[in-house]
Parts: C-alpha cells; sequence; structure tokens
C-alpha cells in the first residue's frame, strides 16, 4: 500500500507538471508568452523578489523562531526554490493572466537552476547540491512542456484550441490527487511538526512572500496578482530534489512537504477572493 501510495505521488507530480505546461502552452503564443520579457524593470523586480528578498525573508524568521535545525533546512530550501507550474492554477482561479503566468515560470525556472547549486552550499556546506539534478526534471516536466504547446499553438492552432480544455482539467484531477496522497503518505510526519514553530515560520514566509511580490509587481492589479502568485508558490519539485539528494534528512524533507500543503490552503482561498474582485470589476464596468 505504501510503495503505491508513493508511485502514485510521483506520477500525479509528473502528470500535473505537464498537464499544466502543456495547457497554458496551447492557450497563448510564443510572442504572448515571451514579450513581457521585455519589460527590463518587472524582470528585475520579479528576479529581486525571489531570489534576493524572500530567502532573506526566510532567514531572518528561523533566526527568530530558531525551529530544529532540519526544519529550518527544509523550509530554507523552499525559499530558495522559485518557479513552481502550481502557479498556473492560481492564477486560472483568480482569473488572472495566465500567459503573464507562464512569462514568469519562463524567466524563474532556468534562474533557480543556476540559483540553488551556488546559493544551497553557502548556507548548507555539507550539502552536494548537483545543477544536473534540479535541472533535469525542471526542464523535462515544465520548460518542455510549455516549449511544445507553444509550438503546437503556432503550428496547429485549431488542435491546440481543443486541447486546451481537456488537459486542463487533467491537470486539475492531477492537483487534487496530488494534495490528497501527499497527506497520506506523511501524515505522521506532517502530524510531528505541527506542534513546532516551523509551522508559524513556513505561514509567515509564504504570508510575506505573498506581499513582497505583490508590492513589487507593478501598476497594473494583473500583473501584481500575478507576482504575488507566483512569489509566494515556491517551487517545491525543486526543494524537494535538494532535499532529497542533497540533505536526505527526513524531517527536513517533511518540512518542504508541510510548507507545499500550507502555500495550498493559503493561496488557494486568496486566488478565490482576486476571481471575486476582478468579477465584481467587469460587472461594474459592464453596468457603467
Amino acid at each position: 500500500m505504501t510503495e503505491f501510495v508513493s508511485a502514485l505521488v510521483t506520477a500525479s507530480v509528473v502528470v500535473f507538471a505537464v498537464t499544466s505546461m502543456l495547457s497554458v502552452g496551447f492557450g497563448h503564443t510564443f510572442r504572448e508568452v515571451l514579450e513581457p520579457l521585455g519589460n527590463i524593470r518587472w524582470v528585475v523586480r520579479a528576479l529581486l523578489a525571489n531570489f534576493v528578498l524572500v530567502p532573506l525573508l526566510a532567514v531572518a524568521v528561523l533566526e527568530f523562531l530558531e525551529p530544529a535545525q532540519p526544519l529550518a533546512v527544509g523550509l530554507f530550501l523552499v525559499a530558495a526554490a522559485a518557479g513552481a507550474p502550481f502557479l498556473i492554477k492560481l492564477a486560472e482561479v483568480a482569473a488572472s493572466d495566465l500567459a503573464l503566468s507562464g512569462t514568469l515560470l519562463v524567466l524563474l525556472l532556468p534562474v533557480t537552476i543556476v540559483y540553488m547549486p551556488v546559493v544551497v552550499p553557502l548556507a548548507l556546506p555539507e550539502a552536494e547540491v548537483s545543477v544536473s539534478a534540479i535541472a533535469r526534471p525542471l526542464v523535462l516536466t515544465m520548460l518542455l512542456p510549455l516549449a511544445s504547446g507553444l509550438l503546437v499553438r503556432t503550428l496547429v492552432p485549431g488542435l491546440a484550441m481543443r486541447l486546451r480544455a481537456p488537459f486542463g482539467k487533467l491537470s486539475s484531477i492531477a492537483l487534487v490527487v496530488l494534495v490528497l496522497t501527499t497527506i497520506l503518505q506523511n501524515l505522521p510526519g506532517i502530524a510531528s511538526v505541527l506542534l513546532t514553530s516551523a509551522i508559524l515560520a513556513a505561514l509567515i514566509v509564504i504570508g510575506g512572500a505573498f506581499v513582497i511580490g505583490y508590492l513589487l509587481g507593478g501598476r497594473s492589479r494583473r500583473s501584481r496578482e500575478v507576482l504575488g502568485l507566483g512569489t509566494s508558490q515556491r517551487n517545491i519539485a525543486a526543494a524537494m530534489v535538494v532535499a532529497t539528494q542533497a540533505v536526505g534528512n527526513p524531517d527536513t524533507v517533511t518540512m518542504v512537504i508541510v510548507t507545499s500543503l500550507i502555500a495550498f490552503a493559503v493561496l488557494f482561498p486568496v486566488a478565490g477572493m482576486m476571481r471575486k474582485r476582478s468579477l465584481a470589476g467587469s460587472i461594474g464596468r459592464v453596468q457603467e
């Protein structure tokens, strides 16, 4: 039973990442996704938020709350990893800008691949972080499917539009399976962390990351929403790679999982509130 649940978790992670990125690619053109990268100020703010301010926030929170060392390491790994495929689902729930969400992933994923092997050894000298170990799953499950979807949209736009909806539904199903099986597989470890200061630390980091991204998002409401959600939804896949392959402490892995569940619990309601505000604004404009 344990092996089956573990295999289901692994499969659901891959299915969710691949179908989410394909769905984004099917719905947008290369120009729509890449054009925002020409906004240098927005790019700099996104990089500053994700790779400077959020890790610094995590360090400050961990210094103040002082959770157990393995748990602190897990939270720092989450704070150091940016560019999660879950951003696409959050942006969809928020009725926000999916193309800009894809742009943010295109920006953050390659930087994460380079950033973590440099920063993690500085913070955790005992950890041996392989660039290829981080890069391979991110490229295969996120960047490559996104590029493939964009290519299909360019060459066969009719087919892309027909495929977008079923792939979007499949990604939603995979997300539900992922959350439920992750909780089931790690329930004892999750329970052991619930009564520690690490939970408060994770809440502060996730909430603070959203505020950082939202404030640096620029003048456009959708830009603020995307950067807020994209900065607070960290790249759990990259953090898990480092936690399992470079650190190897079960408590560190558990902390990465717990932080991911906290992010789900916090950010999906936030995205829902954004959707209500967006719909209310649309209705108001129609009435005018």
